[in-house]
């Protein structure tokens, strides 16, 4: 855990962060209901989603950060000598260059930047009407393919005129081109949610699936690289690696990552005779030796870290992780960890995935960790973890993270260094949606969302006092569950019509059911509330069940009667529902409204928030104590009190 002060502090001297109010106590007198209290930036952090050589720098591109940077790191200082905005988009996934130039795609809005590092001049030449660009890669003639999801599209960026053309879709149907490369004569493309590898032809446009009948069934071809005689591409959910001959596609080889647990292939590079690649969850380092088709486990840099990007440069192989890179030599066999941040690079506010109060601290949660404040104090420390945390919960002084991917299960206790990793999910699961607590059977329940391509989402059930865990798939059919309640022996559930990402959904109207934590069965299913997507907030109170929809829609669930006995319409969107007595909180990204649940009415408490939520997601966790509820106002985290 590292402690944040002393980096706000640096962050403070170099003009890069705001500045952190005086905290009081929050046990100290309650202030009228409205108030809100700012403590500061609620998650700093530095994450990378790509990077890029010209010359002896390192050209490495943020995301999360606002703005996004492009830090350059140069080798022989061993230190980040400068930063470049990046003004629009949440994050840099995809990086290339051209000559010089260097280009960086950005995603939600869809934006290209060229950085000419010659001058440090950063000019927008390009804006995309698809959600991500994921992918991009240069042509040895210095054009640039970028790969987009929704659709699944491809562009071709000409530096030369500016001009940019739509090739479409390679895979039509398919969401995602998640990895790209492009040769003399073709562009290739690795697709989602369902496997593909197409080749389109560069001068006629025509295109043709490479990926061999064997891997058909797969999910993804999410990275790859190219050579002049070969094609590497890593494949999803079964960790393998497909290398095929360009002169011969038929002449293929599927390697299997060997670490346990291993699913994913994130990155790739075919570089002097060999293919390295880096695995996930376990942040293997590995080596496909071409010509004798020997596998070799290198290392792991960093432990369960993700490499989003693998650079050969000066006989070195270079691996860019969350907030730092790797370093192999593959004449030593020397492995080395460079932590940039410590060089240099810039931290700043990200946009936070969940917020939770043990009564004496708030957890918030973001990329690669949470930062933990104390309200004593207003001290921050950093709590690493090897994946997102989007949901938590305490327990008898405990606090439990629900932490994507696999849909992780960990338990952190107050002062210790570090997490503990409970449990995977398993069952193709990936993003944990809520945690809820049930007394009766001493059962923490977790939902969660699948693997994007998969169907059904899951409910996965741990108890902190013996260690019995267990999942069950699906639980309501065809749907993923997002949020729970418990009581008495019942977990109750609210769904998303959404299974894994860049599958369409089946079903039309999100679900509220009943699950016995006991017989371990679905009790009862309803569709609550017409046309709603989702139930994003749910709670339980003896008699009835209160949940919130995607569409800012309340409704009351008479246990005994039902029936939905009550509608209410309240914000625009749902986020999260929480109850003290026969009152309830829920916000959107601009305000937090007390829901009075006898009269069954809604009012403001505050609002003007401009809550910077990662993915567009509203958070709100409510004190213990009841006096206050914990949102985000901008990137800040602030108490309002209830």
């Amino acid at each position: 855990m590292i402690r944040r002060r002393r980096l706000l502090q640096l962050g403070l001297a170099a003009g890069l962060l705001p500045a952190v109010p005086a905290h009081a106590s929050t046990r100290s007198a309650v202030s009228p209901p409205g108030t809100v209290t700012d403590l500061g930036p609620a998650s700093v952090a530095s994450p990378l989603g790509n990077g890029e050589f010209v010359g002896n720098v390192l050209y490495a591109g943020s995301r999360g950060l606002s703005p996004n940077v492009v830090g350059a790191y140069d080798l022989a200082a061993d230190r980040v000598v400068a930063h470049y905005d990046i003004p629009t988009g949440i994050g840099v996934w995809a990086m290339c260059k051209v000559g010089t130039d260097v280009y960086a795609g950005t995603h939600s809005r869809s934006d290209l930047y060229k950085i000419d590092t010659l001058t440090g001049q950063v000019t927008k030449v390009g804006s995309y009407p698809d959600h991500f660009i994921w992918t991009m890669a240069a042509s040895p003639d210095g054009k640039v393919y970028l790969g987009c999801s929704e659709p699944g599209r491809v562009w071709e960026y000409d530096p030369a005129t500016g001009a940019s053309r739509d090739l479409g879709q390679p895979a039509p149907g398919e969401a995602y081109v998640r990895s790209i490369q492009a040769d003399a004569t073709h562009v290739y493309c690795g697709i989602g949610a369902n496997a593909h590898l197409v080749a389109i032809d560069r001068a006629t446009g025509d295109k043709r699936d490479l990926l061999p009948a064997e891997v058909a069934d797969r999910d993804w071809v999410s990275s790859m690289s190219i050579s002049d005689t070969h094609i590497a591409g890593g494949m999803n959910s079964l960790a393998e690696l497909l290398v095929l001959s360009k002169a011969d596609p038929s002449a293929y080889k599927v390697v299997k990552a060997t670490a346990p647990g291993e699913k994913y292939i994130v990155s790739v590079l075919v570089h002097d005779g060999s293919v390295y690649f880096a695995g996930r969850p376990t942040g293997t380092f590995y080596r496909y030796h071409l010509e004798s088709g020997e596998l070799e486990v290198i290392g792991v840099p960093y432990f369960e870290a993700a490499t989003h990007r693998l650079l050969a440069h000066e006989g070195r192989i270079y691996g860019v992780q969350d907030n730092a890179v790797f370093v192999y030599d593959p004449a030593t066999g020397s492995l080395e960890y460079r932590n940039l941040v410590q060089r240099g690079l810039k931290a700043a506010p990200e946009e936070p995935m969940s917020v939770h109060s043990d009564d004496r601290r708030v957890y918030v949660g973001g990329k690669s960790g949470a930062d933990i404040h104390d309200l004593a104090t207003g001290s921050v420390v950093r709590l690493g973890i090897p994946g997102e945390p989007k949901t938590m919960l305490t327990v008898a002084g405990t606090t439990y993270l629900g932490v994507y991917t696999q849909a992780a299960l960990y338990s952190h206790v107050p002062g210790q260094e570090e997490a503990t990793l409970l449990l995977r999910a398993g069952n193709q699961q990936d993003r944990p949606r809520d945690l809820a607590y049930d007394e009766r059977t001493g059962l923490i329940v977790m939902p969660s969302q699948p693997e994007p391509g998969h169907m059904n989402g899951a409910l996965t059930l741990y108890s902190p006092g013996t260690g019995e865990r267990a999942t069950y798939r699906p639980v309501v059919e065809r749907q993923t569950v997002y949020s729970v309640a418990t009581r008495r022996g019942v977990a109750y559930l609210g769904t998303l019509t959404q299974e894994g990402l860049g599958l369409p959904p089946v079903t039309t109207t999100a679900r509220l059911a009943a699950f016995s934590l006991t017989s371990r069965t679905l009790l009862w299913q309803v569709e609550p509330v017409p046309g709603a997507r989702s139930v994003t907030g749910l709670v339980s109170t003896p008699h009835a069940l209160y949940g919130i929809t995607n569409t800012g829609v309340l409704f009351e669930y008479d246990l005994q009667a039902g029936a939905v006995t009550r509608t209410l319409k309240v914000s625009a969107r749902g986020g999260d529902l929480v109850i003290r007595g026969r009152t309830a909180f829920t916000g959107d990204l601009d305000a937090v409204y007390r829901i009075d649940l006898r009269r069954f009415t809604a009012t403001t408490v505050v609002s003007g928030l401009g809550g910077q939520w990662f993915g567009g997601e509203p958070k709100l966790s409510l004190d213990p104590s009841g006096d206050h509820v914990f949102a985000i106002k901008g990137r800040n985290l602030v108490r309002i009190t209830v």
